[in-house]
């Protein structure tokens, strides 16, 4: 545990903000940085078969210490950062003995991290909290999780009285982009399952996520002289904006929580010949996720024959819900809801309000539940995130591995208690 926090804070201090607009993987070269020190340090800390492909895909191998035989498991976490803020020059602050009140991030921007806003800062009274300086986000999503994974290796390999089967770990690049298991590969890894460290706060377990879709709604107009436009000129921007108001008003992502559903607006631009929208699709069953699509659909059908063709629909899949892939092996999430409450932690268990690694690898054929990281406020400059919480994910990741040597059979079963 000595190193956790110095090894987080260096890895906060490279950028390595993903670029949704690159056609390459990864999709920012400054990625590689990271990616560089983490190879050097897995050789360091005594991890083997330690390797790094061209996509800058990580890869690592922390062998059993037990002769029975038990399946391989895994942890994966991503190196990248959120587009949606700089991550470049972050200045980390670290506020020990937190005392509740209001924590001022910039004093000469007028930036505060207040509990009055963000409540869940109530929790963490008396713990080591760690903050950006107002300017840029933090990172700990998810260089949390590539700390808290390492940390918790360095441990196994310096105690091993601590007996494991296995452990496979892998860093990737581009996964706030979408694209972090793309090009994952799952043969290679060869863990019968894994586990993303990529939640938020203390206690997270996921095996839920969104269905996932964007689209693109282009609107082809009619520019006529205002003065003789009656019944001759199609304003792209008015159809584009009746487009919106045919959508469910109450179906955005400020109106709704848990499993709801919604429609998201992203971009919005426009002429009078040309106006485009992006928005993108989410709903965690899989029948109401299909009705939205259907909707966009009917919509632009409807304004087609009112205006005359002048929309064009583009929807695109992107994700689906882990689910269904994730409960015919449950025992995989029994385990770490054990290993948290042998650990004083409380399980959350609950559905992803937006997507994962896990979610493709576990179409990819690797089940991959999500567990805490501890951070909260991601991708902005309220991030933060509790130093004790770092440490019990690093302890859940040791004891779920504790675990899986203990109760689980050579077929992959689990023992029955």
């Amino acid at each position: 545990m000595d190193r956790l926090l110095d090894r987080f804070l260096e890895y906060v201090a490279i950028d390595t903000q993903s670029d949704p607009y690159s056609k390459t993987t990864p999709s920012t070269e400054k990625q590689r940085n990271l990616a560089k020190k983490i190879v050097m340090e897995l050789h360091q800390i005594g991890m083997q078969d330690v390797s790094i492909d061209a996509n800058a895909y990580i890869m690592a191998t922390l062998p059993g210490n037990i002769e029975k035989t038990v399946p391989t498991i895994g942890f994966i976490s991503h190196m990248d950062t959120s587009p949606d803020f700089s991550g470049k020059n972050v200045k980390p602050q670290i506020i020990e003995n937190y005392d509740g009140k209001d924590i001022v991030l910039n004093s000469s921007k007028n930036i505060v991290l207040s509990p009055k806003y963000f409540d869940d800062l109530e929790q963490y009274i008396g713990q080591t909290l760690i903050t950006t300086d107002g300017t840029t986000l933090l990172g700990a999503d998810d260089k949390a999780g590539v700390a808290e994974t390492i940390t918790a290796m360095e441990y196994l390999i310096q105690h091993p009285e601590i007996k494991h089967g296995p452990i496979r770990i892998a860093f990737t690049p581009d996964e706030e982009i979408g694209r972090g298991a793309h090009l994952f590969d799952v043969e290679k890894f060869g863990a019968e399952w894994a586990y993303t460290m990529d939640g938020s706060q203390v206690g997270e377990l996921e095996y839920e996520n969104f269905n996932a879709a964007s689209a693109k709604i282009i609107v082809s107009g009619k520019s006529v002289h205002p003065g003789y436009a009656k019944n001759k000129m199609v304003n792209a921007i008015n159809v584009a904006n009746e487009f919106l108001s045919l959508l469910p008003a109450r179906e955005v992502p400020e109106h709704t929580s848990d499993r709801d559903g919604f429609f998201h607006v992203h971009k919005l631009k426009g002429e009078i010949e040309n106006a485009q929208i992006e928005l993108i699709i989410r709903d965690h069953d899989a029948g109401h996720f299909q009705a939205r699509k259907e909707l966009l659909d009917d919509i632009t059908q409807k304004l087609n024959k009112k205006y005359g063709d002048c929309v064009a629909l583009k929807i695109e899949d992107q994700y689906r819900n882990m689910r269904e892939k994730v409960e015919p092996v449950f025992h995989i999430v029994e385990i770490a809801k054990e290993a948290m409450e042998s650990l004083g932690i409380e399980p959350i268990i609950k559905p992803i309000r937006g997507g994962t690694d896990g979610s493709q690898l576990s179409f990819m054929g690797l089940p991959c539940p999500n567990i805490f990281a501890g951070g909260h406020n991601f991708h902005g400059k309220y991030e933060y995130i509790p130093l004790e919480s770092m440490q019990k994910a690093v302890q859940v990741i040791v004891k779920i591995c504790e675990l899986t040597a203990i109760q689980i059979k050579s077929n992959g079963k689990r023992k029955k208690s």
